[in-house]
């Protein structure tokens, strides 16, 4: 699959899915990381005193960009069925909004944003495990009438690139896409933007990864030998970014890559001593939402907080991802269409909270 013109040089990954044969961690901490996080923020508070603890709180508060999701999608959505846990779709979004994020982006004057990432997260009700399914950005899709960002609406409209729909209505129209085509009803929407991406790797000290083969992307910046590597923040964004040098080239050569990162990520949030390092907390806390969009259930820190508690048995390790089954698109062969019948078994077996068969794990579409 060749590069789009109109798109940033930023493309998904391998369609492997990866399981989680890592050796589970023992303790109590892993049940108890939402816990931490809520205790560490709310030691700093304390720790920094009444009239600067609030003005803290408040800049922490104030960081978060909220957008009315539900208002925007009406009733016209998937059932919400009482067993079926909590789904989010989080985007990373290549919006080259303000000096940095235009930097981090390759410097162009690009207008406009997209997802240039898109993760449907799927935590069942009550278990540690969850899965993330990786909707490749190129994949066309029919895009549901909706209503976009300023209000107006938008006409359906057919065999539209996944990634475009952010761009033309904005995150409402791409939470009704997601539903339209799984059939999930979407719970909480977070978006986070390329230097956001950047500050928190930054925060937290980087972020340590396994290169099997040696990685040389001149489009992204990225040269890593093959070994363990531990990335900073610009370094972290170009290896979520590469697609030059890895399979072939294409938009699903990354995908590995970003599920192998988006694990190592979770896992160095979780083996950070937050109640030991009220800076290090209040660091982290800062850098993880001035770049954060949310639906408005999620828009601010007291909901971020009641959010991670609810999520506190879930450990990195027993994260499955799964890129979306996709094939070549037969008359674009530049696109991808999902494929049948492997997509809609997976996303029936995550509508009904069950077991994803090894046959919905496998993509036509390998991108080499």
């Amino acid at each position: 699959m060749s590069h789009d013109a109109t798109s940033p040089s930023t493309h998904e990954g391998r369609s492997a899915s990866h399981g989680s044969g890592r050796k589970r961690r023992e303790g109590p901490r892993k049940r108890r990381r939402g816990l931490k996080i809520t205790l560490g923020i709310l030691l700093v508070l304390l720790l920094a005193g009444g009239g600067t603890a609030y003005w803290m709180y408040k800049d922490l508060d104030d960081n978060i960009t909220g957008v009315d999701i539900d208002k925007a999608l009406g009733e016209d959505r998937p059932e919400k069925l009482p067993t079926t846990g909590q789904n989010l779709l989080v985007l990373g979004s290549d919006s080259r909004a303000g000096a940095e994020n235009q930097e981090l982006g390759g410097g162009g004057a690009v207008s406009g944003a997209r997802s240039d990432t898109a993760l449907v997260v799927h935590i069942p009700e009550g278990r540690t495990e969850a899965v993330a399914v990786s909707i490749p950005r190129d994949t066309l899709v029919t895009r549901p009438e909706c209503v976009k960002s300023d209000g107006s609406a938008m006409a359906s409209a057919e065999r539209v690139m996944f990634n475009s729909v952010y761009s033309q209505g904005g995150p409402a129209c791409v939470v009704k896409t997601v539903e339209k085509m799984s059939g999930i009803r979407i719970d909480h929407y977070l978006e986070i933007n390329f230097a956001g991406f950047k500050d928190l790797v930054d925060a937290i000290g980087g972020v340590t990864v396994k290169v099997e083969e040696p990685i040389k992307d001149k489009a992204s910046g990225l040269d890593l030998t093959a070994g363990t590597h531990k990335l900073d923040g610009t370094q972290s964004l170009a290896y979520v970014r590469t697609r030059h040098g890895i399979g072939d080239g294409s938009d699903l050569g990354r995908i590995g890559l970003q599920q192998q990162f988006l694990l190592a990520l979770l896992t160095e949030i979780k083996s950070q001593d937050l109640l030991g390092s009220p800076t290090t907390t209040y660091r982290i806390a800062n850098s993880a939402t001035k770049s954060l969009t949310t639906d408005e259930g999620l828009a601010s820190l007291t909901s971020l907080s009641e959010f991670a508690r609810s999520m506190n048995g879930v450990d990195p390790s027993t994260m499955e991802t799964i890129m979306l089954p996709v094939a070549y698109d037969k008359q674009d062969p530049n696109r991808v269409v999902a494929a049948e019948p492997q997509a809609g078994d997976l996303w029936k077996a995550i509508r009904k909270d069950g077991t994803i068969p090894e046959s919905a794990k496998k993509s036509p579409a390998t991108g080499g």
